[in-house]
């Protein structure tokens, strides 16, 4: 029976019934509207944003340039550099933002889309009786609750199984889990619950059977990431922040401080990427939140500062979603080399991975053969031998280089921190580094805490917990069905775009065109198998995308969900952006390149294209296989005229 529990000033919703009536993403909703009454407080301390819409990239532009001197400069466009913006801005300081590339585009969009508190860092805390490790889950439980709460549009509470195979595992594992339960307190989603076999294999049917004793069920939350990437940025920008993608710091600035005579950073030179333009952006404070690349931004200070990032490259691979159920997920505690693997549901298509290696700093990772055979290796592992894991169905694959670090100031130079770490150096340029994307907004807090304390600078606290990011506020599970009702869209796309947008949904349906069907009215399909339209593209164009790229991998999710399918949609997505844009036909043709090279290289294509000229994987007659090929070198010569 659905039950509620006020528990220090916030209402705590239980009770597997009501989730299971209302749906989990429903549930979600529900969870909303009725926990931690505190987030409301804080998030009415906040002004209207002072934008009613975030205001163009030129006009962003204006600002950088035209501002006499920011408060906060803020160099990183990532869930860390867009949450530090975000903080600060909402604090009523004179903020900046500038990213070298596209917002999101480097880890914060190859996540494992999970926003968790972390099982295993719990169990190492326990083992271990590390009080940092056990702080930094209970921190990261907190937060997730919180990105459940101002961002319910795009992301969800999910379930996920932990098989046992061993009957002596099912007590420890469910201590443990339970202990998560206990740490979260009144933020916890939904109460663990064990399975006995048959109803394992009820929820999994393609989970390997043999020797499988039961399983534990636990839940932690699910997101897009690099749309929450997006959303946090967006949102700066309506509150005021000057906030710009492709803008490159080519050198920092600094002046003589009268007081000490010491120098001390006072902002940046940037480069317009796509223009080549070059100017000066001062600021009080400056913080360098650039994750994998955060010694490059350090060593602009002082040539001579220690590296602190030790980069660790973390692999994942998508396949189709009846790889897994379309509402739970699975943990591999404990694969053949001590990794944690998972396999979740993700935009109806079936996320595995991480692995986790040392590699290089690059802006364009790759994602390894080896990486991902040993990621099927143990997918296949915990399967039914019923189900053939096949390389070809592989259907995407990247690697995201995860920024571990050491902090400068501990004693041992050598020993990775689990935490993140801020760090300030002579010149007054602060570093926010390591961390978890679930935990953003306090690294944020603590970083805009560190610059006003280092800077004197005039804020008050933090006032982003429960501060509804863009799209947030007036969603609703049913948002949806006005969206088919008012505009005649399919039902599919008209979830999809509540799902993205939010309450935003409602303008890109204003921009869809006519299809000339009967049904759907309005909404042309960028692809046939995916619900992605031709009015996103317009609409991305007003979220700053400026490449091809940007749309196929961040405004939309298409290169990480299959990357043959955003090839198809390549053409009509470079076409409809030359439009507004006003691109010539070689700028055109420079886009297709250069996105067909992402697809490539770092989205897995290469390996793929590799592996389906090698052997096919489908069985066809030699009269079937003769038609498939004739079918496709006619599509392709179709295309090319």
């Amino acid at each position: 029976m659905a039950f509620q529990k006020a528990v220090k000033g916030t209402i705590l919703v239980g009770g597997g019934a009501l989730a299971s009536v209302l749906g989990l993403s429903q549930f979600a909703h529900y969870r909303r509207k009725q926990v931690n009454l505190a987030y409301v407080q804080a998030a009415e301390c906040v002004s209207e944003p002072v934008n009613r819409e975030p205001p163009s990239r030129e006009a962003q532009l204006l600002s950088l340039q035209n501002t006499a001197e920011f408060d906060i400069l803020v160099i990183g466009g990532g869930a860390t550099g867009c949450g530090c913006a975000l903080d600060a801005v909402t604090r009523g300081l004179k903020t900046a933002l500038v990213e070298r590339d596209d917002f999101s585009s480097g880890t914060s969009s190859r996540s494992t889309k999970l926003i968790h508190g972390g099982v295993r860092y719990l169990q190492k805390a326990i083992m271990k009786l590390d009080i940092e490790q056990y702080r930094m889950v209970k921190e990261a439980l907190h937060e997730r609750a919180n990105l459940l709460e101002i961002a319910p549009h795009l992301s969800a509470p999910l379930p996920i199984m932990l098989p046992v195979y061993k009957w002596w595992q099912l007590p420890y594992y469910w201590v443990g889990i339970k202990l998560y339960d206990l740490v979260a307190g009144s933020n916890c989603l939904k109460s663990s619950y064990v399975l006995s076999k048959s109803r394992a294999l009820e929820h999994f049917p393609m989970l390997q059977k043999d020797k499988l004793v039961g399983a534990i069920v636990y839940y932690d939350g699910q997101h897009n990431d690099a749309r929450m990437n997006l959303a946090i940025a967006l949102t700066a920008a309506r509150y005021g922040a000057a906030t710009a993608n492709y803008m490159e710091v080519v050198s920092l600035l600094k002046k003589t401080d009268p007081h000490t005579g010491k120098e001390r950073v006072s902002g940046a030179r940037c480069k317009d990427v796509l223009t080549g333009q070059e100017f000066d952006v001062r600021a009080k404070c400056v913080i360098n939140a650039t994750g994998p690349f955060t010694d490059t931004v350090r060593k602009m200070d002082d040539k001579n500062a220690a590296a602190i990032c030790q980069p660790s490259a973390g692999v994942h691979i998508v396949m189709p979603g009846y790889y897994s159920p379309e509402s739970m997920g699975l943990l591999d505690p404990a694969t053949s080399d001590g990794r944690v693997i998972f396999f979740l549901p993700w935009q109806k298509m079936t996320i595995a991975g991480t692995t986790d290696t040392p590699t290089d700093v690059t802006h364009h990772p790759i994602p390894s053969e080896e990486d991902i055979n040993f990621i099927l290796n143990e997918v296949r592992n915990y399967l039914s031998c019923d189900v053939e894991v096949r390389r070809g169905d592989v259907l995407a694959a990247w690697s995201g280089i995860r920024p571990l670090v050491t902090d400068p100031k501990s004693a041992d130079t050598q020993s990775i921190s689990r935490n993140h770490v801020v760090d300030i150096s002579e010149s007054g340029l602060i570093t926010i580094a390591g961390g978890k994307w679930t935990t953003y907004r306090s690294m944020a807090e603590d970083t805009i805490n560190a610059a006003i304390k280092t800077h004197n600078l005039k804020a008050g606290p933090s006032r982003t917990v429960g501060l509804f990011l863009q799209g947030g506020k007036d969603w609703s599970p049913t948002l949806y069905i006005r969206l088919v009702q008012d505009y005649g869209l399919e039902s599919e796309v008209a979830q999809h775009l509540a799902a993205t947008y939010g309450d935003k949904a409602f303008e890109v349906a204003k921009m869809a065109s006519v299809t000339g069907k009967r049904w759907p009215i309005v909404g042309v399909r960028l692809v046939s198998e995916f619900p992605y339209i031709e009015a996103e593209v317009k609409y991305g164009i007003k979220e700053y995308a400026c490449t091809a790229v940007d749309m196929i991998s961040r405004r939309t999710r298409l290169a990480f969900l299959n990357v043959q399918a955003a090839e198809e949609a390549l053409p009509r997505i470079v076409e409809l952006m030359g439009r507004e844009l006003n691109w010539d036909d070689y700028k055109k043709e420079e886009e297709l390149e250069t996105a067909r090279k992402f697809l490539y290289y770092e989205m897995g294509y290469k390996s793929r294209s590799e592996q389906l000229t090698d052997r096919s994987e489908i069985s066809l007659l030699p009269s079937d296989i003769d038609r498939v090929s004739m079918s496709k070198w006619m599509k392709i010569h179709y295309m090319k005229f």
